[in-house]
This record gives structure tokens, sequence and C-alpha cells, in this order.
């Protein structure tokens, strides 16, 4: 399956090019909608920079298609593709990565059904993101009931009870991130502290 994902992500710098120009935006007004710099966007659409996931949430919200466009094989359709996907607990899994350890990456595909399901709330070790990509997602998360629509997302540590599933009776599809150990989704870079040792925490 690493060929397979390796193969798609290839696909991926034409397809960007293609939507930049189709919108007649520039590589300036795209860094700006994105903060990914100009010369890393270059890079990506000429195929000198394999994407990650982390650029490729901001570059789908800001050319305005899914994931799944931007990611799928080319319209006439790739047969090497094969994207082989795991069902549990009536959920569709498609793993993205294949390492051990580190942050996993998934799809989910919550099927459409009759009756909305009543939440179960869990704990485990580790921090989770979500990130709806088509359908309303219900989040309950300790106190809190949330429904998340195309395009929202939300982090969490999964030490607090939660569960989600479908807002309703139609169906949800979903990219979720999960660092067993606690590893955050993404971390913002801060320039190195000028305080004294002695002032550190």
């Amino acid at each position: 399956m690493d060929d397979d994902l390796d193969q798609a992500l290839d696909a991926v710098g034409p397809r960007l090019r293609a939507l930049r120009r189709q919108r007649e935006t520039t590589l300036a007004e795209l860094s700006a909608a994105t903060g990914i710099s100009v010369s890393t966007l270059s890079r990506l659409e000429s195929g000198g920079r394999r994407p990650t996931l982390e650029q490729l949430l901001p570059l789908a919200r800001a050319h305005g298609v899914t994931l799944d466009e931007l990611v799928d094989a080319p319209p006439t359709g790739d047969p090497r593709i094969h994207l082989r996907p795991v069902t549990r607990h009536g959920m569709t899994h498609v793993p993205l990565t294949r390492r051990a350890g580190g942050i996993q990456a998934v799809k989910m595909v919550i099927p459409a059904t009759p009756r909305p399901k009543e939440p179960t709330p869990q704990t485990h070790e580790g921090y989770e993101w979500v990130y709806v990509l088509n359908g309303k997602l219900r989040l309950v998360l300790g106190e809190r009931d949330l429904v998340l629509a195309p395009g929202e997302a939300a982090e969490f540590d999964t030490r607090v009870p939660h569960w989600f599933g479908a807002a309703g009776t139609d169906g949800v599809e979903l990219l979720c991130l999960f660092g067993k150990q606690g590893e955050r989704a993404h971390l913002r870079a801060r320039p190195k502290s000028r305080r004294q040792p002695e002032e550190l925490d």
C-alpha cells in the first residue's frame, strides 16, 4: 500500500498547478491563503517535493475541493492505486500511513443509518485530530456536544471521554490523525526563547 500512496501523492503536483491556473491564482496569493511559502508551493506543483497532510489540508480549502479530489487518481483512473479499507464497529477505515509509532492517518466513512446512534464515550491514551470531508459529524467530548460541518476540524486529548458519529441519519466522511503517545497532529514553530536559564519553567 505504501507504493499506492506514493503514486497518489506523486500525482498531486500537476493537479495543484491545474487548479491554481484554472482559478487564475498566483503563487503569492495562494501562499497568503495557505501560509505555505511560494518556493514550497512551486516545488509541490513541479513534483520536486512531495506534499504532507499538513500542506494538503489548507491547499484543499484554498482551492475549494475536498481532500479526496486533491489526492484521488487522475480522472481516467489509475488501476495501480488500491487503498484497502477495513470495517470496524460499523465504520470503514482506509489507512493512509503504515509505519510503527508516530501519528497515524486514516480516512473514515460512517455509513447512513435509519436512526442516529446513542453516544458511548470512551477514553484511551493518545491525541486525536479530525477533519470533516463530507456530511455532519457529531462529537461528544466530555460535557460538550458539538456538530462539525464539512471543512471543520477538532483536536482533543483522548483521555477525555469522547465519541463521534453521524449527526443524523446521513453518512459522514472524515480524516482522522491519531498519535498513541499523545503527539499533536500539528505544531507551530516558535522562535527560541531568549530567557535566561533560571527563568525557564
